[in-house]
């Protein structure tokens, strides 16, 4: 067996080289993944051409950009330049300016306009994670052409199972045909024939990559159309990469809803800067909102000082009211992301919270009157001559309480929404750290009430 020549120029025993190209391309990612970019980059350039292009066409691959870098310009032109148009615009996004134009200098003009034009589009867009590279025949084709035109051009598209029909003058996009549909189709019938009749779905470039996720998942399709003003088809949006980008905006929906920003690295890869960066602003802004919890306490300082056994129950108050909260806000944060709500359904959460929230909390409120009760019969604990009175100031507290933290929790996200931003930002920290502060106000105003001219 002769030697094989790699990328790098060099000869290269091929016994290593098969055992290494043995194994999947997802193993070798992972791989590559654990080391640092000279050495991962190292290894890519002893590898053959395809199967450097299918290890950057994963997804999961991490510095794709600063990979490709430490690549030998001309291979990593190649490489650009065999990958699916979509995850070469992906790479291109990691770089910086020079870098990215150094890359697009390597490639050829239809090529790097190709790319520059998915470049232009927001992060996150439909524009953003559309490929150009699919299959589009006139409508005057018949089915035999249109298969011939498949086999002639399949290596060059990233998926042959939808085939766009467009309009021999205009461009526009008329139907849309199934592979399936295809091959059961006579040879000599007209393209058109066997196309569903009805307009097909599709999306703009501006479209969220979230509504594409969820136009491709209602009606069950592999691919969706992007299409400009004037009707022509852009590129096309497959449903793995609707896969790759709802895991990106889900990770970061995890990452917004625990405080901390949106990072996109893996978490080892991440430098302390960074990480600080991140996590600080949240913290301390989640900090100056508990101090609002301690200028509370300190309003009712003399009432805690009258009867200090209400602040054994302090903890116990807060939590339930955040914890409540918590529940609302991820419910409602996942069923605003999914579509199955909308803003003016705001006042029919509302409706089912109230009695929710008074339910749960009427729930919570048993259990902690009975914990005083059975704590002060057994001796464990002695709450005074008042504890009955004690005891329901608890009960009623947490009725209050968990109402409250349940209604502000599942309407937060809808206020957010308003406002522009994005839902995920109502984190649990944050919605805890509200209901914190009311919380104690609802509590002692409940004590207020029923403790007056007992112990307070």
């Amino acid at each position: 067996m002769e030697n094989i020549r790699t990328a790098s120029g060099e000869d290269v025993d091929p016994i290593v080289l098969v055992e290494l190209l043995e194994e999947h391309d997802a193993d070798i990612v992972a791989q590559l993944n654990e080391l640092d970019l000279e050495t991962a980059g190292s290894i890519l350039a002893e590898l053959p051409l395809d199967r450097v292009i299918e290890i950057f066409d994963r997804p999961e691959l991490a510095r794709a950009g600063d990979l490709i870098l430490e690549l030998p310009d001309e291979f990593a032109g190649q490489v650009l330049k065999g990958m699916s148009a979509d995850r070469a615009a992906d790479t291109l996004r990691q770089l910086d300016g020079p870098d990215r134009t150094k890359l697009l200098t390597l490639l050829d003009f239809e090529t790097a306009q190709s790319l520059k034009l998915l470049l232009a589009y927001p992060e996150g867009t439909a524009g953003s994670i559309m490929t150009t590279e699919f299959v589009s025949v006139p409508s005057t084709y018949t089915v035999a052409e249109t298969l011939k035109l498949i086999r002639e051009v399949e290596h060059t598209r990233e998926t042959i199972y939808a085939i766009y029909v467009l309009d021999p003058q205009s461009r526009e996009l008329v139907r849309t045909v199934t592979l399936r549909q295809l091959i059961m189709g006579q040879p000599d019938q007209s393209i058109l024939d066997i196309a569903p009749d009805r307009d097909p779905v599709w999306v703009s470039p501006d479209t969220d990559r979230e509504e594409v996720a969820r136009l491709i998942s209602i009606h069950d399709l592999l691919a969706v159309p992007v299409l400009n003003a004037r009707h022509r088809v852009l590129g096309i949006v497959t449903v793995d990469d609707v896969v790759d980008a709802i895991l990106a905006e889900s990770t970061e929906d995890v990452q917004k809803f625990g405080g901390v920003e949106g990072i996109a690295e893996p978490y080892l890869q991440i430098g302390f800067v960074e990480m600080i960066r991140k996590r600080a602003g949240w913290l301390s802004a989640l900090f100056l909102g508990e101090m609002l919890t301690a200028s509370a306490m300190q309003h009712y300082s003399d009432e805690l000082e009258k009867a200090v056994v209400l602040t054994l129950f302090i903890p116990l108050i807060m939590s339930s009211g955040g914890n409540s909260g918590s529940q609302s806000t991820s419910l409602l944060i996942r069923a605003l992301a999914l579509g199955q709500l909308r803003l003016r359904d705001w006042w029919r959460v509302a409706v089912r919270e109230v009695p929710t929230g008074l339910t749960l909390g009427a729930i919570l409120g048993v259990i902690g009157m009975a914990r005083i009760a059975l704590w002060q019969q057994l001796g464990i604990f002695d709450y005074g001559e008042h504890w009955k009175l004690v005891a329901l100031t608890v009960g009623l507290g947490l009725v209050g309480i968990v109402t409250f933290g349940s209604l502000a929790g599942s309407m937060l996200p809808f206020v957010l929404k308003r406002l522009g931003f994005d839902p995920a930002s109502a984190s649990a920290p944050f919605v805890a750290t509200l209901v914190d502060v009311t919380g104690l106000m609802i509590y002692f105003s409940v004590a207020l009430l029923v403790l007056r001219g007992t112990l307070l």
